[in-house]
């Protein structure tokens, strides 16, 4: 507080000095005159070693639907504003445009400073996609707990910028769910003064309730005792059990990208419609997640515990997917959660990122870690889907593709995009998958730069704009189709009604890109069974069934060993995760063999001593 007070001149309007979570948030009467000066609060953090954010005072502040009216007159008309959506916490409004490219064409005519004089608000600006609701949905819970939200922040950040209560350095790991297995991924990571929790997942297809969910029985702790979550990605394995958290007590902070936070509750909702009474938490458990979660970005320094420091960085799996470097202590331990990693290019997304500064444990997972894991190329991969389907719609049949909501759906309709112009079929997006894919388009800075590109500089939607929006579809014979519907494993939801659709007709193709967990009924199908059963209805399946790599959006073996070998300095020790147990074994025994590193596959149940 002294360091800032005696950085920053009368002139700078400070009204008061806050806790925003893991930041510091100066509130300004005159704003301007910080951003115009920024590197007045790059001197500051230098010097204090903690991250500062300029607020405007909420004195200044005009209200939200004159201050819309500001941007909208503001802004000229060709940009397009499809709406600016207001957050009062952070004293931000939020312009989402059409063409957000002309802005920076348009020079002194549109000025942020200019607009935060004129409003009292930060004015950021965003992608407008096609389809807003997701995000308004977002926004509309935001504003609903400004109160609870405020006093959440200044009580985190309370937390966070305690005095340490020990100088030890020690830190251990629980494997609660996800080890030697696929499915529910959890782990609490423990310091002197620090719970940490690493992802919070739900395997809904598991036999037993027992196996369903992260085994915190055996953690010994309350959920008042963990001081933080923090997520990888938006997938239900890594973030489906984490409302139950808020259902019973815990009250903290999850980390995550903001694409993540989306997503995340997107799916949470869509489970709970489909579970009924069944589900275990409800949309309020899921609003109070939201409400809880602070976004961050990649490559941010964030302190989320007195001993504990957290940076994300891009792990190439969907939009907003991380891995986690966690810096424990005074540069006492570094451990990097890789979460779900494609070391691998797609049309959609960059490569996982690999350069660390330092890393002594690494905690990598092993979907693809068998020897026989070896996908494809992506040109092959591509040229037998377009073979596939070009030789099905020939024959008058339906295509069916069973995918996830996020991922690799968003990846697919990318690739049919590129051969479906010519050809005489239509192409039907479950409604699931398009609110998703939305959200790709919102947030083109997580895509991959060619992507980013195209959809910044382009009005229409990148992903598939001449598709078909559907929900569980009648198809009709002699009318072609190539359907895209959730879920993958065909547990449930619209791709199993679609299978009953399709099953009789050896005209018809169903086509497997997708992992299939254990015990799934697309894992049976996978491995030759022709006659399934899916909720108490049997299917003889005549239509014919092919199984295509190249697309996962994981690592396969030959990336994993390619990542681990690429890490500078030498890792000390790999725990190997996220992968049946065959997977994990061979992965880690490769590991340890051919760069000499001790490799460990724990089950779930182990603690295990990092430090």
């Amino acid at each position: 507080m002294a360091v800032i007070l005696q950085s920053l001149p009368h002139e700078s309007g400070l009204t008061k000095i806050e806790y925003e979570g893991p930041r510091i948030a100066l509130y300004s009467k005159n704003p301007s005159y910080l951003m115009q000066n920024s590197q007045l609060v790059s001197n500051m953090v230098n010097t204090i070693k903690k991250r500062i954010v300029i607020r405007t005072d909420e004195s200044i502040r005009r209200p939200q639907d004159e201050s819309a009216k500001i941007i909208s007159e503001t802004i000229p008309k060709e940009v397009g504003v499809a709406g600016t959506l207001f957050d009062a916490v952070l004293g931000e409004a939020v312009v989402f445009a059409k063409k957000p490219w002309m802005l920076a064409q348009v020079g002194e005519d549109f000025d942020n400073i200019e607009l935060a004089e004129k409003t009292g608000w930060k004015v950021r600006v965003r992608k407008a996609p096609q389809n807003m609701v997701p995000i308004e949905a977002l926004y509309k819970i935001l504003g609903e707990t400004v109160s609870e939200r405020t006093k959440f922040y200044r009580e985190v950040g309370d937390k966070i910028f305690r005095d340490k209560l020990s100088d030890s350095a020690e830190a251990s790991l629980m494997t609660l769910g996800g080890f030697a297995e696929v499915g529910r991924s959890c782990m609490l990571l423990t310091t002197p003064e620090s719970k940490v929790l690493l992802d919070c997942g739900l395997n809904p297809s598991a036999r037993s309730s027992l196996a369903a969910m992260p085994r915190f029985d055996v953690a010994g702790i309350g959920m008042e005792e963990i001081d933080a979550v923090v997520l990888s990605h938006a997938h239900m394995d890594h973030t489906g059990f984490l409302p139950v958290l808020f259902k019973y007590g815990y009250g903290g902070p999850v980390y995550c990208t903001e694409p993540t936070l989306l997503l995340m509750s997107m799916l949470q909702k869509e489970y709970t419609r489909r579970s009924g009474e069944a589900a275990l938490y409800s949309e309020k458990d899921i609003d109070s997640t939201v409400t809880h979660t602070i976004t961050l970005t990649h490559g941010i320094v964030t302190d989320i515990s007195p001993d504990v420091k957290l940076v994300l960085s891009n792990s190439g799996h969907i939009l907003g997917s991380t891995s986690a470097h966690l810096h424990i202590g005074n540069g006492d331990h570094n451990i990097v959660y890789t979460g779900d990693m494609k070391f691998g290019k797609t049309i959609a997304l960059e490569n996982a990122s690999w350069n660390f500064p330092r890393v002594e444990t690494m905690i990598i997972e092993s979907t693809y870690g068998g020897k026989e894991d070896i996908m494809c190329s992506r040109e092959e991969a591509e040229a037998r889907l377009a073979s596939s389907i070009s030789k099905t719609i020939s024959a008058g049949g339906h295509v069916l593709v069973p995918v996830p909501v996020v991922g690799i759906s968003q990846e697919i309709i990318l690739v049919l995009d590129r051969f479906m112009k010519g050809v005489q079929a239509r192409v039907l997006v479950e409604k699931a998958i398009s609110e998703a894919t939305a959200v790709y388009e919102a947030y083109p800075e997580f895509l991959s730069k060619e992507m980013r590109q195209r959809v910044l500089e382009s009005e229409t939607s990148q992903f598939g704009s001449q598709f078909s929006i559907v929900e569980s579809e009648s198809l009709k014979s002699g009318e072609p189709a190539v359907i895209l519907a959730p879920s993958s494993m065909l547990v449930g939801g619209p791709s199993v009604s679609y299978l009953k659709q399709i099953a009789g007709d050896p005209r018809n193709r169903l086509i497997m890109l997708s992992y299939q967990a254990v015990d799934t009924p697309g894992r049976a199908i996978q491995d030759g069974t022709r006659q399934i059963t899916i909720k108490g209805e049997t299917m003889n399946l005549q239509c014919q069934v092919e199984r295509m790599d190249g697309f996962g959006s994981h690592s396969d073996y030959n990336q994993a060993m390619e990542y681990v070998k690429r890490l500078r300095p030498k890792l000390r020790r790999v725990l190997v995760n996220h992968g049946e147990r065959t997977k994990a074994q061979n992965l880690a025994s490769s590991i340890n063999k051919f760069f000499k590193i001790q490799t460990q596959h724990p089950l779930v149940q182990e603690a295990i001593k990092l430090l």
